[in-house]
């Protein structure tokens, strides 16, 4: 015997903020005493006020992490501001199994996606609201708020994976986005 029958789904979205309800979803925020080192200015950065939220994020775990065929997703927000001229980011992060793409996409504010490819290349893409970007694997990225209000970005990628942010931290990415005359430019 066949049955049908439909269920309602056990996660919603909000599709304006990206905030996400049900499941597991897990919640990280990142302060300026959490940034040590990756900013180009550490005197400036160690000198601001420590406790400065810089940006939080949202995960919905539906599967186990590793599950092979699995899918996450997740919204971040950057809040506006900077140290010295470069704009509050995120750390940034190969994947652990770096063959793995992922997609961002703008929702609020506008901001930049910083790409780096294994041979040290940097290129960046503006974030906007409908803005969608597709990053390959093998491609570390990371992204900067360069507007007055937050920045929210959606992201989807694969459940296997992982992150690896001990690269980014160690050796960094070859350009740094900066705020020069007033508008964001690569300097590397």
């Amino acid at each position: 015997m066949i049955h049908n029958s439909i269920v309602e789904s056990p996660f919603s979205l909000n599709i304006l903020n990206g905030n996400l309800i049900g499941g597991k979803v897990i919640e990280a925020k990142k302060c300026l005493n959490d940034l040590v080192g990756f900013f180009d200015d550490e005197s400036k950065r160690s000198e601001m006020k420590q406790d400065e939220l810089i940006y939080e994020v949202l995960s919905l775990l539906p599967v186990k992490e590793n599950t092979e065929g699995g899918l996450f997703f997740g919204r971040t927000i950057i809040h506006p501001g900077k140290v010295g001229d470069e704009y509050y980011m995120t750390k940034g992060h190969f994947h652990s199994n770096s063959n793995r793409a992922e997609y961002y996409w703008g929702l609020e504010g506008e901001g930049m996606l910083i790409l780096m490819n294994r041979d040290r290349n940097t290129w960046a893409e503006r974030i906007f609201p409908g803005s969608l970007h597709y990053i390959p694997g093998h491609v570390a990225h990371r992204t900067a708020n360069i507007s007055n209000i937050r920045l929210i970005i959606g992201a989807c990628w694969p459940s296997d994976a992982g992150h690896d942010y001990d690269e980014i931290q160690n050796k960094g990415f070859s350009s740094r986005l900066m705020e020069v005359n007033g508008k964001p430019q690569l300097i590397g």
